[in-house]
């Protein structure tokens, strides 16, 4: 399919008198999780809740933190996650992208609110 991108806000729910920080966040579907970079985490004032251990694409392992709670915002979607402080590029996985109900458009390679639930974020709760 391709690289894809997605401009989101992140905002740290617990310290609202913070400004959100807009960036510009690779999408991937085979990745699970919202990774930031630690000078995200450093603006964003994001506490380490946990660490938790990941294989990398290239099959290695490593600790790394987990932080949060942060806000997330694309077009007109909310949501709310945990992040993973890793690399240099902010990384937005399948499980933010589900809980906004968000989808790649594998033609344009663009990430878009679900069409099919235009207004408002729809999920499964079964």
């Amino acid at each position: 399919m391709g690289l894809c991108n997605a401009k989101i806000r992140l905002r740290n729910p617990r310290l609202p008198e913070l400004d959100a920080v807009e960036i510009d966040a690779l999408a991937d579907t085979g990745a699970l999780h919202l990774c930031i970079p630690e000078r995200i985490r450093l603006q964003l004032k994001l506490e380490e809740i946990d660490k938790k251990e990941v294989t990398l694409a290239d099959g290695s392992g490593r600790l790394a933190p987990y932080v949060g709670p942060i806000e997330l915002r694309y077009k007109n979607r909310i949501g709310f996650a945990g992040a993973l402080v890793l690399g240099d590029t902010p990384l937005l996985g399948a499980i933010p992208m589900e809980d906004m109900d968000l989808v790649v458009a594998p033609k344009t390679r663009e990430v878009m609110v679900n069409p099919t639930s235009p207004n408002i974020a729809s999920s499964s709760a079964r």
